[in-house]
């Protein structure tokens, strides 16, 4: 009788590295919400003193708090063991900053005070993205390029 050595997909996910991997994204996915909506909140206060806000500015800052919604889902369901999860989680985290800071460095298309802040948003997902590729996750999904 043949035993399988491997640990299980729960048992990983309950050790101490992949908890605390887990949380430190959590946490990050958290940051994130929470700045996004700050700079929602900026662009509102900005657009009621007067100021120019245009459409990509209103349509960014709407959808970036949403967004936050969907990878605090997908970063929970990583968290439970879901590999389909922690894929879409770990490409997100990559994308995302790549797309957004991408965009805000293009002349003209939002007032640098803006694209700082959404520098700043990008922050904690960097951070998100650095977790999911490092070496605690990596036992849990091993077939995770």
């Amino acid at each position: 009788m043949e035993t399988n050595t491997q640990p299980s997909t729960t048992a990983l996910l309950n050790g101490p590295g992949a908890e605390g991997a887990f949380k430190a994204a959590k946490t990050g996915v958290k940051v994130y919400s929470a700045l996004s909506t700050a700079a929602l909140l900026g662009v509102i206060v900005v657009a009621s003193t007067g100021h120019m806000v245009n459409t990509f500015m209103w349509v960014r800052a709407i959808l970036l708090p949403v967004v936050a919604v969907l990878i605090q889902r997908v970063t929970v369901s990583a968290s439970r063991g879901s590999g389909r999860s922690f894929e879409r989680m770990r490409a997100l985290s990559v994308i995302m900053p790549i797309a957004i800071i991408g965009v805000d460095l293009i002349p003209g298309v939002c007032p640098p005070w803006y694209a700082v802040m959404q520098v700043v948003c990008m922050l904690p997902i960097i951070a998100v993205a650095f977790v999911a590729r490092g070496s605690a996750l990596r036992p849990v999904f091993p077939e995770a390029p």
